[in-house]
C-alpha cells in the first residue's frame, strides 16, 4: 500500500480524510492544514495524525492528496514533485494555464503520476451513456448550484463549469474553432454566472450555462446527434437515450 498524506482539511478535505482513512489501498499517515487549531481539533475528534510541519509529513509518505483552495494548488503540487511524490489534486488543477503546463512538464520529467479530481468522468449516468454519444452536433449543458462562499476564490468557470468542459472535450473528437463567452459577478468578486458557446471544427456547437447563485440545483447535459438524443443527469445519476429507427441519411420534409 502507498503511504498517503493530505494537505488542506477544509470542507472537502474532511471528506477526503475520511475516505483515505477508510481505504484499504492506502496506508494513511496523516495530514497538514495551515490552521493549526482546525488540525488539532480534527486529530482529537477523529484520530487522524496532524502534522503541523508540512515537510515532516512529506518525508513520511509516497502520495499526497492536495485539497486546498485553488490559489495554493500550484505551490503544493511543485513541492510534491520536488519531493518525488505522486499526487491527487482537486480541480481546477491551477489558476492559470501556464502553471498547469509547468506541473505537467515537471511530472513527465520526474516520472510523477498525478490525477485531477474530475469526478464527473466516473458518474454512473455518464459511464452508462457515453458509448451512445457518437459524433454529437449540438450539445446543451446546464450546471446550476445554490450559493456557497466556498470556491469563490475562482470564477464559476473554474469552480463548476470545468466539470462540463472536461466531459465536453472527452466526447467531441474535434478541435475548438471559436469560443464566445460572457460572465457576470453578482455576489462575489469573480463571475458567478457564465454562458459559453463553443464551436468545433467538425461543426459541433456546445452551449454551456453555469451558475452558482441559483435557487435550484441542476447538472444536466443533452447531446443531439443524427441518430439519437442522449440526456445525462449528473445530479440524479440518470441517463436517457432516444434513438431514431432507420434514420435517413438525407432527410426530406416528409421523412
Amino acid at each position: 500500500m502507498l503511504k498517503a498524506g493530505l494537505v488542506g482539511a477544509g470542507h472537502l478535505g474532511k471528506i477526503h480524510l475520511r475516505l483515505l482513512n477508510q481505504s484499504d489501498k492506502y496506508d494513511f499517515i496523516g495530514f497538514h492544514d495551515k490552521d493549526a487549531e482546525n488540525g488539532k481539533k480534527l486529530e482529537a475528534e477523529f484520530g487522524y495524525k496532524y502534522f503541523e510541519n508540512l515537510d515532516e509529513l512529506l518525508d513520511q509518505i509516497e502520495m499526497l492528496d492536495i485539497v486546498t483552495p485553488t490559489i495554493y494548488h500550484y505551490d503544493y503540487a511543485i513541492k510534491a514533485i520536488d519531493k518525488g511524490l505522486h499526487f491527487f489534486i482537486e480541480k481546477p488543477v491551477t489558476q492559470t494555464l501556464e502553471q498547469a503546463q509547468e506541473i505537467l512538464y515537471k511530472c513527465r520529467e520526474h516520472g510523477i503520476k498525478a490525477q485531477v479530481g474530475h469526478v464527473e468522468r466516473y458518474n454512473p449516468a455518464f459511464i452508462g451513456a457515453k458509448d451512445y454519444i457518437q459524433n454529437p452536433m449540438f450539445i446543451e449543458i446546464h450546471r446550476l448550484a445554490e450559493f456557497n462562499p466556498r470556491g469563490t476564490d475562482v470564477s464559476v468557470v473554474l469552480d463548476l463549469m470545468i466539470h462540463d468542459l472536461d466531459i465536453l472535450l472527452s466526447v467531441v473528437k474535434s478541435k475548438v474553432k471559436n469560443i464566445h463567452a460572457s460572465g457576470v459577478c453578482v455576489v462575489s468578486k469573480t463571475p458567478d454566472i457564465t454562458n459559453a458557446r463553443i464551436e468545433f471544427e467538425n461543426g459541433c456547437v456546445a452551449n454551456l450555462t453555469t451558475s452558482r447563485i441559483s435557487m435550484k440545483a441542476m447538472r444536466k447535459s443533452r447531446f443531439f446527434q443524427k441518430d439519437a438524443y442522449v440526456s445525462v443527469d449528473f445530479l440524479e445519476k440518470k441517463a436517457e437515450v432516444i434513438r431514431m429507427k432507420d434514420a435517413p441519411e438525407n432527410p426530406t420534409p416528409f421523412d
